[in-house]
């Protein structure tokens, strides 16, 4: 009997990354995971990884987990992963958005296509599907909603500022900053309601496949990488903690860990 036993989870982008180590780290305390990327199956997708291979991994080691095939900038897609959650598994008492789509492209060349999808994705998508659990949610008077943010949120620091860096991040910093605020207002609407709603940053920076896609860690040395365990269990740490006293936080992996005295040894 785990910390999650008997509750039910959504984790978005979940086919590899910080989405599939937190759903296995759900899973592993109990819970019931519905995993949801658009990957469904090995080669889908140039990356390694897919919602076969997590679920497949979960189950083997004594979990439940289903995978739900969805692309978070369709409405329709957005509806059914919740339906089909519920339906499956039972209300959802815990949402964490974590799937993004990104673009390096400066301002002046961005191109609109790319801008609306990462919204869509980064920003209307975690405040939709929050919007489609919170009824429920407050009905139970519980839940748990994490958001997974990223240091772009933050404001670059000058001038001067130091050469091109990682040239062509503004809008990611936009979604992230968008997802931050979103998540602090929530925190304070649904507070009365038991339900807890934070965000999340990766201390350092998580090698993750779209990571290395994008050749980001040719700017990060290595002494600030960090474990994909360390988010999974910053994130399993928001989704117990006490709504009452844990919500509304825009916070690290580490210094959520640092908080409240927790390892991610055991993740």
């Amino acid at each position: 009997m785990g910390a999650l036993s008997g509750k039910v989870a959504v984790v978005t982008g979940a086919s590899r990354g910080i989405g599939a180590a937190i759903a296995e780290r759900f899973a592993g305390a109990g819970a019931a995971v519905a995993v949801t990327a658009r990957t469904a199956q090995e080669g889908d997708h140039p990356f390694a990884g897919s919602l076969a291979t997590v679920v497949t991994g979960i189950t083997e080691n004594g979990g439940k987990a289903i995978p739900i095939v969805a692309d978070l900038a369709v409405q329709a897609d957005r509806k059914r992963i919740i339906e089909t959650a519920t339906k499956e598994l039972g209300p959802v008492d815990i949402l964490v958005n974590n799937a993004a789509i990104t673009y390096f492209e400066p301002v002046i060349d961005f191109d609109e296509k790319h801008f609306r999808l990462m919204f869509e994705v980064q920003v209307r998508a975690p405040f939709e599907l929050a919007q489609l659990v919170l009824e429920g949610m407050r009905e139970r008077k519980s839940g748990w909603i994490v958001n997974i943010s990223s240091g772009a949120g933050r404001h670059p620091q000058g001038p001067p500022y130091p050469g091109r860096g990682r040239g062509g991040g503004t809008v990611y910093g936009m979604c992230k900053a968008a997802l931050e605020r979103f998540t602090t207002g929530l925190a304070s609407e649904v507070y009365a309601d038991g339900i807890a709603v934070n965000v999340v940053s990766p201390s350092g920076l998580v090698l993750t496949p779209g990571v290395l896609h994008h050749r980001l860690d040719q700017f990060t040395p290595p002494e600030r990488h960090e474990p994909v365990e360390v988010m999974a269990e910053a994130a399993y740490v928001l989704a117990t903690g006490d709504p009452a006293t844990l919500t509304g936080k825009v916070t690290y992996a580490k210094q959520i860990l640092d908080e409240v005295g927790k390892s991610a040894d055991s993740a």
